[in-house]
């Protein structure tokens, strides 16, 4: 039975692969080293109440050798049988039962393509998928991708691919079957909202290169308003988005609109250097780790737009680092929230590249708000509620846009 348009965004559990969000490269969190066949460090509680300090020497795993042998043994066809694939699964499967989506293995080649979506480049369709009660979900298309020109929406669930059920599959499994070549096509039998007919559409395959920063002279009336959208937090989106706002100061704009619609999040140190392009003084988030206790961000300091009126458009798609921006310059009463609620992603996850070329990704810590909302539970509420028009979807208008404008404008 699939999951109710309702049920994705209030229950969903983001696991986004295409802009992966809210994740450190190093830094503080950064506990762990590799020695030998082992990563070791702190004693870890487990949810039995027992510390396992050395799972190695801990752990009985007889069972999987058991189940491996058995395979060998029994198995139809011994030659499918193929020791990295099965070795991948393996630790897949016991990270999974963390139970967390958040906290996930990734083999050598989605680790991969998971550094090449961080370059802002990738082939495929160009949309941010998401694992809802075993549905996978299109958390957003990325702007002027394939998926975005073929008309899908945040929301859209995917039931087959290629005329192939997804029954069962994981987010990976999914995302290798929609991924391809560019030139070739792909057909997604999507479900949207509450409507019980599918619907077909048959896409192809392109390089997608998805701009971090966009930035242009909105004209309303007769005033001019800047606007910056910033699509992903990349390695070099806050430098580009202060470029965009220094250009866009020497204009003389009336007030500035960040467009955070749709950004599914990443650094969280480039969460609080955009947020300190616009606030004087204050704390951004609050960082509440198991490791290192409860650490407060506050802004750092020369802000390019401190005082101009200000909007912050957001969207049910715009998650983690997004919300951290959001949250802070709301609660520091420095912009006006305009759009929908945010999707609810307040958790920490740190990157850690393992031998053979995959990387585990592990969710480290908490953040809040600087009046202390957990993101994860509450997300972020607009102060300006603006639900998309149906002619948005075409791109013939942007009603939460024009909202932004005459907000910041006070018309």
């Amino acid at each position: 039975m699939r999951p109710s348009f309702k049920s994705i965004f209030f229950f969903a559990l983001l696991s986004i692969f295409m802009l992966l969000a809210g994740w450190r490269m190093r830094g503080a969190f950064e506990q762990w080293q590799w020695q030998g066949d082992l990563y070791v460090g702190r004693g870890v509680a487990t949810g039995s109440g027992v510390t396992v300090g050395d799972p190695e020497k801990q752990v009985d795993v007889s069972l999987l050798w058991n189940v491996w042998r058995l395979l060998q043994r029994s198995y139809v066809d011994p030659q499918a049988l193929q020791t990295q694939q099965m070795l991948d699964g393996a630790v897949e499967g016991m990270v999974a039962g963390v139970g967390d989506p958040f906290t996930a293995y990734m083999p050598p080649a989605q680790n991969v393509e998971f550094r090449q979506t961080l370059e802002g480049t990738l082939e495929g369709i160009g949309a941010e998928l998401n694992l809802v009660d075993g549905a996978v979900v299109i958390v957003s298309p990325l702007k002027n991708s394939p998926a975005e020109r073929a008309g899908l929406l945040p929301g859209d669930i995917i039931a087959e691919v290629d005329k192939q059920k997804l029954d069962g599959l994981s987010l990976n499994d999914v995302v290798s079957r929609i991924r391809g070549k560019e030139g070739t096509r792909v057909t997604l039998q999507i479900y949207r909202g509450t409507n019980p007919q599918p619907l077909l559409f048959t896409i192809t395959r392109a390089s997608v290169t998805v701009p971090s920063v966009e930035e242009k002279i909105l004209t309303w009336s007769g005033s001019q308003v800047g606007y910056v959208a910033l699509n992903q937090f990349g390695d070099r989106s806050m430098q580009e988005v202060r470029d965009a706002l220094t250009q866009i100061k020497a204009k003389p704009v009336k007030g500035i609109i960040l467009d955070l619609r749709g950004n599914g999040g990443g650094y969280l140190d480039g969460a609080v250097d955009l947020a300190s392009m616009f606030i004087k003084k204050g704390a951004v988030v609050t960082v509440k780790s198991r490791i290192e206790g409860d650490k407060e961000s506050d802004v750092t300091g020369n802000p390019v737009f401190p005082d101009i009126p200000m909007a912050v458009l957001i969207n049910q798609a715009s998650a983690s680092a997004s919300e951290i921006v959001a949250g802070a310059l709301q609660d520091n009463g420095r912009a006006t929230i305009v759009g929908m609620k945010s999707y609810g992603k307040g958790t920490v996850q740190e990157v850690i590249e393992v031998p053979g070329g995959g990387s585990l990704r592990v969710t480290v810590a908490r953040w809040y708000t600087p009046k202390g909302k957990n993101l994860s539970k509450e997300g972020v509420t607009p102060d300006v509620v603006v639900e998309r028009a149906p002619d948005d979807a075409y791109g013939k208008k942007d009603t939460q846009l024009d909202v932004a404008v005459r907000t910041v404008l006070k018309k």
